[in-house]
């Protein structure tokens, strides 16, 4: 009888901390998110987040390029080398972690859109590319706009090249 009453008996403020610390040590040991899993986790190289960003810029209205003049301008030669593959990641900057990433978009816009309208829309279509394609968290996407793209810019594009063709 003596045996039923110690086990009846409070537990010290010793054996609570143990019992709380075995319970943590369980809930910390446990696997979170969808990239960590009971059967091993997945990671992410940067350069996967870059291309999903890149693409999904690229694909919203009013975009016309995406990176700064130098970037474009060394996108222009490589892409005239036979065999080459279009830099769908040019002019973004990625920032990942084991669950979350941060983007940066430097892109240059078309005359007479409204900026905040297409860098909200490019923000919306980064998280969602990259969020459904890795299931990591994004937490910003910050967008720069570096340049506005003018319909005569074509047209003097288009001039320069019929004088070199004569």
């Amino acid at each position: 009888m003596a045996e039923n009453a110690t086990h009846r008996l409070p537990k010290t403020t010793e054996e609570t901390r143990a019992a709380e610390s075995a319970s943590t040590s369980a809930v910390e040991r446990r696997p979170e998110g969808p990239l960590h899993t009971e059967h091993g986790s997945t990671t992410i190289a940067d350069t996967v987040v870059q291309k999903l960003a890149g693409i999904a810029a690229r694909e919203v209205p009013g975009v016309y390029a995406m990176g700064n003049a130098a970037r474009r301008a060394l996108s222009t030669l490589t892409e005239r080398i036979p065999g080459s593959q279009t830099n769908v990641s040019g002019g973004v900057s990625v920032e990942k972690g084991e669950r979350q990433a941060a983007i940066d978009v430097n892109i240059v816009v078309e005359y007479g859109v409204a900026i905040a309208e297409v860098a909200e829309d490019i923000r919306r279509s980064i998280i969602q590319a990259v969020e459904h394609g890795t299931s990591l968290d994004v937490i910003e996407v910050n967008v720069n706009v570096t340049d506005v793209h003018l319909p005569e810019d074509d047209d003097a594009a288009a001039s320069d090249r019929s004088d070199r063709l004569e």
